[in-house]
């Protein structure tokens, strides 16, 4: 029953993402999914849940499989470390945590299309594109916290 109601919500933020726009701009929603799995289950899981989020996202949408995949992985990857021992999580840092980890995320998927398929956008419009969904997701950081704290 957890597992469907997990991939019903990663679903329903795939949908969303494709629905919602602020500034001609969609979330990235499951960048902050690939977040809060990393923050919950640490790094190994982290990577393998974010990884799979981003295969299921690059599946979808038709272009190559790859960009997503490795842009949520790092996501779930990094955002393990946000707690424990070198960083004490307050709602601030869930905010830049995530603002940083979903441009990152925008950054990678971005350069690694450029790479292997063609351009999909000239490169300010991309850093408007990754800067606009790195605010909307930075507001989701003061909601989800850690497992431990």
């Amino acid at each position: 029953m957890k597992k469907a109601l997990f991939l019903g919500i990663i679903f329903l933020s795939l949908l969303l993402e494709s629905r919602i726009s602020v500034f001609g701009t969609p979330p990235n929603l499951t960048a902050a999914i690939a977040y809060y799995l990393g923050l919950k289950y640490g790094e190994t899981k982290g990577i393998f849940f974010g990884s799979l989020i981003g295969l299921l996202e690059d599946g979808l949408s038709g272009n190559i499989l790859g960009p997503n995949l490795l842009g949520k992985g790092l996501v779930g990857f990094f955002a393990s470390f946000m707690s424990g021992s070198f960083f004490r999580w307050t709602p601030l840092l869930g905010m830049f945590g995530i603002f940083f980890l979903t441009a990152l995320d925008g950054i990678t998927v971005f350069f690694s299309r450029t790479a292997f398929e063609l351009m999909p956008t000239s490169i300010p419009n991309a850093i408007s594109i990754v800067i606009i969904s790195a605010i909307m997701n930075s507001f989701l950081g003061i909601f989800i916290r850690p497992q431990n704290d």
